[in-house]
């Protein structure tokens, strides 16, 4: 019964998953469960633990069963595998490891991915050599004070080494220049013109992930850089126009569709408000959760938290309990009842 729950759970997060992207990792599937954080998974790339169950609260026979149940799945939908390399964001791209034992089958079952039937030859060659490609060397730019394990001096960027943390200098990255985040042309063509360089990330405790900060390049690299923006710097901006353009009118489509489908869910939403919440949600850079994946998709799910979410700061007193000192936790509790009934009057139709 309890492998039969499972396996519910699994095709759940599976089909999620191949809807948006026609591939599944079991990696992703753990996420999906609850059983790993995606900030977990980026120090597990980073070699900030030996293995990936390591980090998993979970123990291994459901990881085992999990597995068996994605397979099968996978199997009964058509699915083909496709076994992936996992090289680690260190200096010397170790395989990562995802089991305590580092049994052969076992490993391969972690590494294999399902694809969907329907990807061209050209799609599966550009995602194989996307999966292929060694990732970026990491640097952590560390929330608190630490020392590094080689020269016991206090550290400023971090770098993970044979599980030790290290400054720059003794990783041999001293050298090094960083140019933050925030020119996304002058970093892309820093990086490439660098015959070393690193990704600098800092966890973001509030969204719980690592955070893109900037990169380390190499200073002349940096100069060379900076002179090819200097020299298309109008046609840049011609460019980022015309971006602009083209991600409002995205932006103003997918909210349409988005209100549409509020309207559907909750045919007695009251006039206008479908759009408001449209807007609101689905404001990009907002991280609302019209900006991830499933309200993209617009999955129910996703939809009708948005509502929830608009319902519960317009329609009840949950902000002025926020305000008078009611822990966020205890003012949900509290007004749950009325978002409730809202949600009851608003499915149905008027």
């Amino acid at each position: 019964m309890h492998e039969s729950r499972l396996a519910r759970r699994v095709s759940d997060a599976a089909g999620e998953l191949l809807k948006r992207s026609r591939t599944v990792a079991p990696v992703e599937v753990f996420v999906r469960l609850g059983w790993l954080r995606t900030a977990t998974v980026d120090e597990w790339r980073q070699g900030r633990h030996d293995h990936l169950h390591a980090a998993m609260a979970v123990r291994p026979d459901r990881i085992a069963a999990a597995l068996r149940a994605l397979r099968a799945w996978a199997e009964a939908n058509g699915l083909e595998p496709a076994e992936t390399p996992y090289p680690a964001a260190t200096r010397d791209h170790r395989e990562l490891r995802f089991t305590a034992s580092g049994s052969a089958a076992a490993e391969r079952d972690h590494r294999t991915h399902w694809l969907s039937p329907e990807l061209t030859p050209a799609q599966r060659e550009r995602l194989a050599a996307r999966q292929a490609k060694a990732p970026d060397l990491t640097v952590l730019m560390p929330a608190g004070d630490w020392t590094c394990g080689g020269c016991h001096s206090p550290g400023g960027l971090q770098v993970i080494e044979d599980g030790a943390p290290l400054c720059l200098d003794c990783a041999d990255l001293g050298h090094l220049v960083f140019l933050p985040s925030g020119n996304a042309a002058l970093s892309r063509r820093a990086k490439k013109e660098s015959g070393l360089s690193a990704v600098v990330v800092r966890h973001n405790r509030r969204r719980k992930r690592y955070e893109r900060r900037g990169v380390l390049v190499e200073e002349a690299a940096l100069e060379r850089a900076e002179e090819q923006c200097l020299a298309d710097e109008d046609a840049r901006a011609r460019r980022r126009d015309r971006d602009r353009e083209r991600r409002a009118a995205e932006d103003a489509g997918f909210q349409e569709r988005m209100a549409v489908e509020i309207v559907r869910l909750f045919p007695g939403c009251p006039p206008g408000r479908a759009e408001e919440i449209a807007r609101h949600a689905g404001l990009r850079g907002s991280g609302r959760v019209g900006r991830t994946a499933a309200g993209r998709d617009l999955d129910e799910n996703a939809v009708t938290l948005a509502v929830i979410a608009s319902i519960r700061h317009l329609d009840t007193g949950y902000d002025a309990l926020l305000m008078s000192g009611v822990p966020r936790r205890a003012a949900r509790d509290r007004i749950r009842a009325d978002v409730d009934a809202a949600l009851a009057a608003w499915r149905r139709r008027p």
